[in-house]
């Protein structure tokens, strides 16, 4: 009840400062990191959590189930196969340069084995643009820039899964579940990817019949219990969730607009409770204790997969197209770290590899330290594509005009 309370009070906090947060490099996110810090064992001790509580992997993997399911429902496929280029390029060439890349620091910054190495470089390969919201939901940023961040963030976590499952079982010997063949890998993403499809596809064909159909007032609720139901039956035949659902939220919104356009507000809602919930779980883990064992060579990793693996893998993979320099520099800014990377980096810690405790204390602080500095620099790299009025909050000397902005939808709530 500790962790409830905490978490509502956090959660206050948060509303009642959005609006400020919406207009200066203030972040909600950054709250609920911060927040989830002060109450753990490290500071007040309020709440006791350890990498190992089950509370930390089912709080990540539902939120990144509920981010990738919503992030799907922003996907066109009319778009999507007329733009298929960049986020191929991105996911093709600009992910693996980036694994190859955080591999390398890795091994001759930190001075960890090949193995570990390449492990820590494919847990850190996925991006999340849930922490850059304020680019990837704008509809003033050009739509091929967002469609590139939002796809390729929703592809790449189930891409990196089978990575590092593989590389878990190259590091060493593991005592938890991670280790697991080819064939089984393959089936899961395909399982994931079928169920993905196949479900959404079953309940608007449902919905169809002349003695079924949604009520008006609950049809924001069809999608909810679509993913709900994704959601057990991933875990029960052990298909990938992730993968899952973003394809089911990509069907959705092509089978169904009504429906998607019924429970984005809900959706979106529920996904940042999620977010939030998760966040200030991870918060609690990130103790004095967890920073301390970070040797010098990993903080100059961090520092260096933030500012120039990342950045510098993307605007390779971009050479040649069509995006302007500015829209080169923001994608290639923005790729924050995020729940993919902690559950990955959970799996890490349990499987009980060699060198998995290093491991995870490097990714954790990478993670945090994304999170910080793409939280909070998402509000004024959006100015750059002239969008003044962000979040849907309006100016002071403005609100009038924004009113009138949010009705003809150029503002979000």
């Amino acid at each position: 009840m500790v962790l409830v309370a905490v978490f509502g009070v956090a959660l206050l906090i948060a509303v009642l400062l959005s609006g400020l947060a919406a207009r200066t490099v203030l972040s909600t996110s950054f709250l609920f990191l911060v927040g989830g810090a002060l109450v753990s064992d490290g500071f007040l001790g309020l709440i006791h959590i350890t990498p190992d509580s089950e509370i930390v992997a089912v709080t990540a993997d539902l939120a990144l189930f509920a981010v990738l399911f919503t992030d799907g429902m922003h996907v066109s496929f009319p778009k999507l196969r007329a733009n298929w280029k960049n986020p191929a390029r991105a996911l093709g060439l600009g992910m693996p340069l980036a694994f190859a890349g955080m591999a390398l620091i890795t091994h001759y910054v930190v001075g960890l084995d090949w193995a570990t190495s390449f492990l820590v470089g494919a847990v850190l390969a996925p991006t999340d643009p849930v922490f850059a919201s304020a680019i990837v939901g704008r509809k003033e940023v050009p739509a091929k820039l967002r469609q590139l961040l939002n796809v390729e963030s929703g592809i790449n976590d189930g891409l990196a899964l089978p990575v590092v499952l593989i590389l878990i079982a190259a590091a060493g010997p593991t005592a938890g579940p991670a280790h697991a063949s080819l064939g089984k890998i393959a089936l899961e993403l395909g399982g994931g990817l079928a169920l993905g499809i196949l479900l959404p596809l079953l309940v608007t064909g449902l919905v169809r019949f002349r003695l079924l159909g949604a009520e008006a007032k609950l049809q924001s609720l069809l999608p909810l219990a679509t993913g709900i139901i994704l959601y057990g039956l991933c875990h029960l035949t052990h298909a990938n969730p992730y993968l899952a659902a973003f394809s089911a939220g990509a069907v959705l919104t092509s089978a169904s607009p009504e429906a998607k356009a019924a429970f984005e507000p809900l959706g979106e809602a529920l996904a940042e409770l999620a977010k939030f919930a998760a966040l200030l779980v991870f918060g609690a883990l990130l103790t004095p204790q967890l920073f301390g064992d970070l040797p010098i060579g990993g903080y100059i990793a961090v520092v260096l997969a933030i500012v120039l693996i990342r950045p510098a893998s993307l605007l390779i993979s971009l050479i040649g197209t069509r995006f302007d320099r500015r829209e080169k520099l923001v994608a290639a800014w923005f790729g924050p770290k995020g729940f993919a990377s902690v559950v990955y980096g959970l799996l890490v810690l349990q499987s009980g590899i060699p060198h998995g405790q290093e491991a995870y204390t490097l990714i954790a602080v990478c993670i945090a330290a994304s999170i910080i500095a793409h939280s909070s620099t998402d509000v004024p790299i959006a100015r750059l594509f002239h969008v003044d009025e962000l979040a849907g909050i309006p100016a002071e000397h403005d609100e009038v005009t924004a009113h009138y902005s949010k009705e003809i939808g150029h503002a979000r709530a």
